[in-house]
């Protein structure tokens, strides 16, 4: 897949040449936003090619930068007009290549909306700009006690509005759920420049549950601007078990004794020996580099709830096969044994030159087949992989491994990414956690959904953008590009020619 690969709508701008597109574009949005809040040469636009998933790089015809609610409104309804596509990117930390600007369109940036409006402390509820940071909610409400539950990877960076464009998780979504479940209203504007609201102030909203349709929706039906999130009051423990076992097999089982136990931990995570190793050199977090795998298991809130919790999934953990158990007898010592997990992205790219991470679900009995099912794709595809799991409810970050300036490694990689998520898919999971789709999984959507499935998913997004000018080309497959990956798969023996109807 390229970015040449990506769809363009239907449009009266398509009968213009690039330069006279851009043109207009340009003209168009400076009539609306000062000069300076106008970029489109190549400079200027190459930091902008492509988001967290370096593989696909597209410049856009040029970059709107907004600062107030109608000036976002007057660029989406200018875009209308002229007929050309539109990409919402916040801080460009996605993983799947969903803010990968469209050729001819162009990419809104909403990183000046950055401001955290209100927080209310009795209601437990924090209204913010699609654009702050999401560690930054919990800095602003720690002198309330409280915090913000969601906590990505990188959640030093990464923005509000993307995580409701992706449903982001982290590693305490075990216990506090996804953005889905932490956020009460969504604000913004459609692709007429229509404001909208998604969800309510309170616990429930008239009508259909339109706020967990926008949840996820990876900027095709709406631009985010403000989020309403819950609050929830800091524990007053946390402390945190790493667990050592000798075989995948054991510590996959682990996993489903510790849920089966009837415990659910604040975060249960789940790194191979590669990611070990990877991780240790960078941050020195302690961890046993002589284990085949390793489990962090956290418990959070009294210290007398925590005390039980910690003492039963050790309880758990030694009956499953654990070789070793640390438990951290300090908030310093819980801090370093997460800092390996939370930086096994950048401890990834200190040992290869690029890495492509995949993210895809399956039950949590199936961890270790997965796991020992990507060794032997190592050795199919001539690549390394680390893998780092949220165990708890079976979400895989796999990274490989790879040379971006070897072509042939790419679609090694490319086709490595690919037979994971339809090995997942084949083991009763999803081909995305929390990553999205973006144009990473687009073939992979073909696996997992008939096309009148898909037909049904586009249905929903023409409800909301009639012309499809809103993030084109992402996230749902076309029917031509499902069979044209169908016919593929049979030439490459993959799939039989009988099954080749349901593409």
């Amino acid at each position: 897949m390229t970015a040449a690969t990506v769809e363009s709508p239907g449009t009266p701008a398509e009968s213009l040449s690039t330069q006279e597109l851009q043109s207009q574009i340009v003209r168009g949005l400076q009539a609306i936003l000062p000069t300076e809040s106008v970029l489109w040469s190549s400079e200027q636009t190459t930091p902008y090619e492509c988001d967290g998933l370096t593989a696909y790089r597209q410049r856009p015809l040029a970059v709107a930068l907004p600062e107030s609610y109608e000036q976002v409104q007057a660029v989406l309804r200018a875009c209308r007009a002229l007929g050309v596509p539109v990409v919402a990117r916040g801080a460009g930390t996605g993983l799947s290549g969903g803010a990968m600007p469209h050729a001819r369109g162009v990419t809104l940036s909403l990183a000046r909306f950055n401001r955290i409006l209100g927080i209310d402390p009795l209601a437990r509820t924090a209204v913010v700009q699609c654009g702050v940071r999401n560690l930054a909610i919990s800095e602003a409400a720690a002198a309330h006690g409280l915090y913000y539950a969601p906590d990505p990877s990188s959640q030093i960076a990464c923005t509000i509005g993307g995580n409701v464009a992706e449903n982001s998780g982290g590693v305490h979504c075990l216990k506090y759920g996804l953005t889905l479940h932490n956020v009460l209203k969504v604000k913004g504007f459609t692709i007429e420049g229509e404001p909208i609201e998604f969800g309510a102030d309170a616990l429930d909203a008239p009508g259909y549950d339109l706020l967990a349709l926008v949840t996820g929706s990876e900027g095709m039906l709406a631009v985010t601007t403000e989020v309403t999130v819950r609050l929830l009051p800091r524990p007053r423990l946390a402390r945190c078990i790493m667990a050592s076992f000798a075989d995948v097999r054991q510590a996959g089982a682990a996993v489903a004794a510790v849920i089966g136990a009837g415990i659910i931990p604040a975060g249960l995570e789940m790194m191979d020996k590669p990611m070990t190793a990877a991780v240790e050199d960078f941050v020195h977090a302690g961890y046993d580099l002589d284990a085949a795998a390793i489990l962090l298991c956290e418990s959070d809130g009294t210290p007398e709830e925590v005390g039980e919790e910690i003492a039963r999934m050790s309880e758990v953990l030694r009956a499953a096969g654990a070789t070793q158990i640390a438990v951290s007898g300090s908030e310093e010592e819980r801090l370093r044994f997460w800092s390996g997990r939370k930086n096994a992205f950048p401890a990834s790219g200190r040992i290869s030159p690029d890495y492509m991470c995949m993210d895809s679900t399956i039950p949590r009995k199936r961890l270790a087949d997965i796991l020992l099912a990507i060794q032997e794709m190592e050795r199919q595809y001539g690549l390394r992989c680390c893998n780092v799991f949220h165990a708890g409810d079976g979400n895989l970050h796999p990274l490989i491994l790879f040379d971006a300036n070897d072509p042939d490694q790419l679609h090694r990689a490319e086709l490595f990414g690919a037979d994971i998520l339809e090995t997942s898919v084949a083991m009763g999971g999803t081909v995305t956690g929390e990553h999205g789709v973006g144009v990473e999984k687009l073939n992979s959507m073909c696996v997992q959904f008939s096309a009148a499935e898909n037909a049904q998913m586009m249905a929903v997004k023409h409800a909301f953008d009639p012309r499809g000018l809103l993030n084109p080309g992402k996230v749902i497959p076309t029917l031509q590009r499902c069979a044209e990956y169908g016919r593929m798969l049979v030439r490459g023996g993959r799939l039989p020619h009988a099954e080749l109807e349901r593409f």
